[in-house]
């Protein structure tokens, strides 16, 4: 699935000279946590979210300081400082708004979406064609996207050598396995999974999984044996 196929097209979108006081008033009716901020020609010039309004001087949250003398040193620091200033006490949306905006495109692909929104701690990412603004992709649309999905329909009956030489398959080089091959049975669609119980619970319903996602497969038993021990030498 692609970004387009999920996101919402009716986006909630902003502009820069919208007052602070208003765009708050927004994300608490619509139940939103942030919007795009859009020009004439909405195209994307950054976003606005609960996280740009946390710190205000009108609700006395505004970040806290420590006095110091200025040193010749601590020019970046005022700069910190001056914006710090500026999220707390502007007016408009264009004053408090994070103008580095991460987007996609219409056609990327949804795994490539969730992990942009894990690995850069996001909630929302505007989708994007031809440079203008089509749709917003939140993390909520990909878990209704997953709800949306059919169970598939059962597997046609397949034989037991099948159903284990596409497990072993699927197993194959994966570096968390340490199965061997003779420790995976499979007898009338059910497969009997072997473990040592010094195996990691983590390593265990992996094999499991793996296993359950098999085509053909009717359940799986796991069998838990003791660890073998090796001699000193």
């Amino acid at each position: 699935m692609r970004a387009m196929d999920v996101m919402t097209s009716e986006v909630i979108t902003v502009e820069p000279t919208t007052s602070v006081q208003a765009v708050a008033a927004l994300l608490s009716e619509r139940g939103i946590s942030g919007a795009p901020v859009v020009d004439a020609n909405r195209r994307v010039i950054g976003i606005v979210s609960e996280g740009d309004l946390l710190h205000r001087a009108e609700t006395g949250t505004e970040r806290r300081t420590e006095r110091r003398r200025p040193r010749w040193f601590d020019g970046v620091a005022g700069q910190e400082l001056a914006r710090d200033y500026v999220k707390s006490h502007g007016r408009t949306v264009n004053d408090v708004m994070t103008r580095e905006v991460i987007a996609v495109s219409d056609t990327t692909d949804l795994a490539d979406v969730a992990m942009l929104l894990e690995t850069k701690r996001i909630k929302r990412v505007p989708v994007i064609r031809d440079g203008q603004l089509v749709g917003i992709i939140s993390r909520a649309n990909l878990v209704r996207a997953l709800a949306s999905i059919q169970s598939a329909p059962a597997a046609a009956a397949e034989d037991d050598r099948s159903i284990r030489a596409k497990l072993m398959s699927e197993l194959n080089g994966r570096e968390w396995v340490h199965a061997w091959p003779e420790d995976i049975i499979v007898k009338d669609q059910v497969v009997h999974l072997w473990v040592c119980d010094d195996r990691s619970p983590e390593e265990r319903q992996a094999l499991r999984v793996a296993a359950e996602n098999t085509p053909g497969v009717r359940s799986v038993a796991e069998h838990v044996v003791p660890a073998p021990m090796f001699p000193g030498f």
